[in-house]
């Protein structure tokens, strides 16, 4: 029998122990935190002893507060400058080696690019009057600093406020050379600091004779030179050696405004400039007043080009399609025969040229590009800015603008594709879509409509619809691919609406695949490279892919039928053409930072972009202003005496009325006498007959006169 008194056995030695950890960790706890007080108060105390009072507190607080601001600045810097070194991780240093002349599409020359190995004179070959030319007035402390130079930059600034006035440059050499090889224009802090941090680069990877012998190879000089060895040859008919200190002097004043101060366009301006070149020899050390005098006297004189322009923007795009296409490890001096066309190509400056210079300020737009291919791809004009001698950055080939309402054209024919028709019916009504919900521009809706009207007067809301409930994002971002696209579009809704970045170039070609009856991969700028001796080593009809299909017969036919009626009653009226019936889109986008108009013929498709480099705002142009009317003076010219070829799916020619002045063409005058007129190809083709039928009329027998008369 189990005694009752029998108790169970103690767990008291478990319990014991739980309770010994948890004090274990209490006074450990209370130790480490006694231990951190006395540690800190005997660091308290010992920062005591710089303790500072009266006037060189105030002395430490503002250093501690710069030294932070400092610190936060240069976190700032460093973040900015980071995206600047992507650009050294290319083969920045070649320029693939290639001596490339280039002809047009008739066989002319027009021009040449690459480093010519035979005139890179190396910097140890020049004359000492050269360098010390360049230096005196570009840098010349070039060989003391280290890529910045702040003594250089403090006597800039005071110069500049004696002067009242930008009257010197703090930029020295290894900073302009970054400028070229890896930014652009811009004038911004931002490209400033990038310029800055590539400069420090430049001299920790390159000697200065590196540095220096980059600069006088690569910079442009004027006159679709690069280097001072091509300068020479082009504005004095001489190799570089030859040069005297006047033409020398004349060379290094180039570098700051070549455009400009180019000897072949203004002769005084040059020597005004060459002129400051000697002073400037002078002032550093680099020659006496003795030495320059002669060269004062006798101011040097360029030899005559014949008013030579050259297609430059053009050029420097069909240098990188070289590249592109020549076979590797082949022969690098090349002769290119591209697809330009000169006449086509001045009709290009001229008309961007003329509406800058019109209505450019009225409009708050200082830039523009365009871009022109015919429809067999092959592409006649590039113009990628106002001014080439100002800026050489490329806007029709290398800039992402925003492109507004002209990014619907894709969106509607992936939904032609998808079996939309233009009578299709769609509502145009408020849309939300995951947060975002777009507005029309006017601020209504319309109800229920259908794809041509919608598309006709650029109503938003429609193709954010149809993309949202029966495309994709990704349909449409792969429509735009497949029509010839290359830049980057991303991935988000707000493309659909022309959110995402294109070149000018880009648009030329993506509307160009519905101008040419659907085909992909035509456009090219160089039909046929050959060796100086004749020998083909590249020809675009072997060696290139043929065109492929991405566009159906009946999207295209449904395209283009929409298309054709916006300069008839849409947002591009002013863009008609008198007796030629043409298809486009306008595009306008957020706080009118871009103007677009985007049009083509049976002929012709160009793309047309105005804006500012800077980002800024116009005064409300739209793409049916500015770029539509640049447009129409343009094509007016291009279409003058050819045979006008119907656009893929629509209907023969019909007359359009031309937008007047009094239709808003925003002050045009409504006087277009100084436009060359176009006939239809029907009326030229029955002049031509009428011409040939009195040509070919046997001649006419006058009769005798009456015997009577003759006696008179």
């Amino acid at each position: 029998m189990k005694d009752p008194f029998e108790t169970k056995p103690s767990k008291a030695p478990k319990a014991s122990k739980l309770l010994e950890f948890d004090a274990w960790i209490d006074s450990s706890l209370y130790d480490s935190g006694f231990r951190a007080r006395e540690w800190w108060e005997s660091v308290t105390i010992f920062f005591r002893r710089f303790r500072v009072s009266g006037w060189r507190r105030g002395v430490v607080e503002l250093a501690s507060e710069g030294f932070t601001m400092g610190t936060a600045a240069t976190i700032v810097l460093v973040a900015l400058a980071i995206p600047a070194f992507d650009e050294t991780q290319r083969d920045w240093l070649s320029q693939g080696d290639y001596a490339v002349t280039f002809v047009d599409r008739y066989g002319n020359e027009i021009g040449q690019r690459g480093i010519i190995q035979r005139d890179s004179v190396a910097v140890d070959e020049l004359p000492d009057h050269v360098i010390n030319a360049v230096l005196a007035t570009e840098d010349r402390r070039f060989f003391e600093h280290f890529g910045i130079d702040f003594i250089g930059l403090g006597r800039a600034l005071g110069e500049n406020v004696r002067a009242n006035g930008v009257v010197q440059g703090g930029s020295t050499l290894t900073q302009q050379l970054a400028k070229n090889l890896f930014l652009t224009n811009e004038r911004s802090m931002e490209r400033k600091i990038k310029e800055a941090y590539l400069a420090l680069w430049l001299e920790m990877n390159l000697t200065k004779k590196e540095i220096l012998q980059l600069y006088l190879d690569r910079a442009y000089l004027g006159g679709g030179t690069f280097g001072i060895a091509a300068a020479a040859d082009f504005y004095f008919d001489k190799p570089i050696k030859d040069v005297t200190l006047a033409e020398a002097a004349m060379i290094a004043g180039l570098f700051k405004a070549p455009g400009h101060l180019a000897p072949h366009i203004n002769l005084p301006a040059a020597r005004g400039r060459a002129n400051v070149v000697l002073s400037n020899m002078v002032d550093s050390g680099f020659a006496t007043e003795g030495q320059v005098l002669h060269a004062r006297l006798n101011p040097a004189t360029a030899v005559d080009r014949g008013g030579r322009d050259s297609p430059d923007y053009y050029l420097d795009w069909a240098f990188e399609e070289v590249k592109r296409v020549a076979p590797r490890n082949g022969p690098t001096a090349l002769v290119a025969r591209t697809t330009i066309d000169l006449d086509i190509q001045k009709a290009a400056e001229e008309s961007l040229e003329y509406h800058l210079r019109q209505y450019g300020s009225d409009y708050g737009a200082s830039e523009g590009a365009i871009v022109v291919l015919e429809n067999n791809g092959a592409v006649r004009a590039i113009v990628g800015g106002s001014d080439y001698a100002r800026s050489q950055f490329n806007r029709a080939t290398r800039a992402l603008r925003q492109t507004g309402s002209s990014f619907k054209t894709y969106v509607y024919t992936a939904a032609m594709e998808d079996g939309f028709t233009p009578d299709s019916v769609v509502p145009d009504a408020p849309i939300t879509w995951a947060g975002w919900s777009p507005q029309n521009y006017n601020r209504s809706f319309s109800g229920n409509i259908n794809l041509t009207s919608a598309l006709v007067r650029s109503i938003n809301t429609v193709p954010v619809r149809l993309t949202r409930d029966h495309l994709s994002v990704e349909t449409v971002k792969n429509m735009t691919v497949a029509m010839g696209v290359e830049s980057d579009l991303g991935n988000h809704r707000t493309m659909v609406l022309g959110t995402s970045g294109i070149t000018v170039l880009d648009q030329a070609t993506g509307y160009g695949t519905l101008a040419n009856g659907g085909y992909a991969g035509m456009r090219h700028g160089i039909t046929q490279l050959t060796t100086h001796g004749g020998e083909i080593i590249y020809d675009r009809q072997r060696d290139a892919p043929p065109p492929h299909r991405v566009v159906s017969e009946e999207a295209v036919a449904a395209m283009n039928s929409i298309l054709v009626q916006i300069p008839e009653w849409g947002t591009a009226r002013r863009a008609a053409l008198e007796g030629i019936r043409s298809g486009g889109k306008t595009g306008t986008t957020q706080s009118y930072r871009d103007g677009w108009y985007v049009g083509f013929t049976g002929n012709y498709t160009a793309a047309v972009w105005f804006g500012n480099d800077d980002y800024s705002p116009t005064r409300r142009m739209t793409g049916g202003s500015l770029p539509a009317m640049t447009w129409q003076r343009l094509m007016t010219y291009a279409h003058q005496n050819v045979e006008l070829k119907p656009i893929p799916g629509v209907d023969a020619p019909v007359e359009v009325e031309v937008a007047s002045s009094e239709d808003g063409a925003a002050g045009e005058d409504g006087d277009r006498s100084d436009r060359p007129p176009v006939m239809s190809s029907r009326t030229t083709r029955l002049l031509q007959s009428i011409n040939e039928m009195f040509r070919e009329a046997p001649p006419v027998a006058l009769p005798r006169e009456p015997e009577a008369l003759s006696s008179l």
